[in-house]
C-alpha cells in the first residue's frame, strides 16, 4: 500500500465518522445550546489528554466568537485550579470513554460550587455521561489509525460538535463581523478586517 493510499484511507476514515456523528444529532444538542445561551457567566471546557487539547481549542472558539471562554485542565483542577469556576458558570467536560480518572475526580467539586456540568463523551451510559446534567454522545466506530487505539476520529468527532455549538451559539446571539474585528485586531484576520473597514483607528 503506497503512501498516497493511506493518508486518502485516513481521511476517508474520519469524513465517515463526521457523517455518522451528524445523523445522531439530538435533542441533546438543543438543550446544551440553551444552556450555554442563558450562562451568565463563563463556559469552561475540562479535559485532559487529547480530549483536553481538544478542549484548549474549542475554549478558544468560543472565547472568539462572543461566548466567555477559557480551558482548565482536570490534573490542574483539583490542585486548585477549580477555584477560576464560579457557580454562574458552564463546565463542558470531555472525555471519549467518560471513564477517565481525573475529569471524574472534579466532579464532586464542581457539583459544590454548583456550576452546570454538560459532557461530550463517546458513552452515553459512562459515569461521566451520567453525572451530566446534559450529556452529548459522540459515538465512533473506530479510530482512524490500523490499530484502532490513537484518538483520531474521536478527537476530530469531538472537535467539530463543539465548534457546532460554539458557532450555533454565536449565531444566536446575532454576533457580527465588526464583533469579530473586536477580538480578532492582530495578524492577517485583524489586517483584513482593518482594510475592510470593520476595525477603525
Amino acid at each position: 500500500m503506497n503512501i498516497t493510499t493511506i493518508i486518502s484511507n485516513v481521511m476517508n476514515s474520519e469524513i465517515d465518522t463526521m457523517l455518522q456523528v451528524k445523523e445522531n444529532i439530538d435533542q441533546s444538542y438543543e438543550r446544551a445550546v440553551e444552556k450555554i445561551l442563558n450562562c451568565t457567566g463563563k463556559v469552561i471546557l475540562l479535559g485532559v489528554g487529547k480530549s483536553g487539547h481538544i478542549g484548549k481549542k474549542l475554549a478558544a472558539t468560543f472565547a472568539s466568537t462572543g461566548t466567555p471562554s477559557f480551558f482548565v485542565h482536570a490534573t490542574e483542577a483539583v490542585h486548585g485550579d477549580l477555584g477560576m469556576i464560579e457557580k454562574e458558570d458552564v463546565v463542558i467536560a470531555i472525555s471519549n470513554s467518560g471513564e477517565t480518572k481525573e475529569v471524574l475526580n472534579t466532579l464532586p467539586s464542581l457539583r459544590r460550587i454548583g456550576a452546570s456540568i454538560l459532557s461530550i463523551t463517546g458513552n452515553k451510559n459512562s459515569t461521566l455521561a451520567k453525572s451530566s446534567e446534559i450529556a452529548i454522545e459522540v459515538r465512533v466506530e473506530r479510530e482512524a489509525d490500523q490499530h484502532n487505539l490513537a484518538p483520531t476520529n474521536s478527537s476530530t468527532a469531538t472537535l467539530v460538535v463543539g465548534d457546532a455549538l460554539a458557532l450555533t451559539v454565536s449565531q444566536l446571539k446575532g454576533f457580527k463581523k465588526e464583533d469579530f474585528g473586536l477580538y480578532h485586531p492582530g495578524g492577517s484576520l485583524g489586517k483584513q478586517l482593518f482594510v475592510t473597514g470593520f476595525i477603525k483607528n
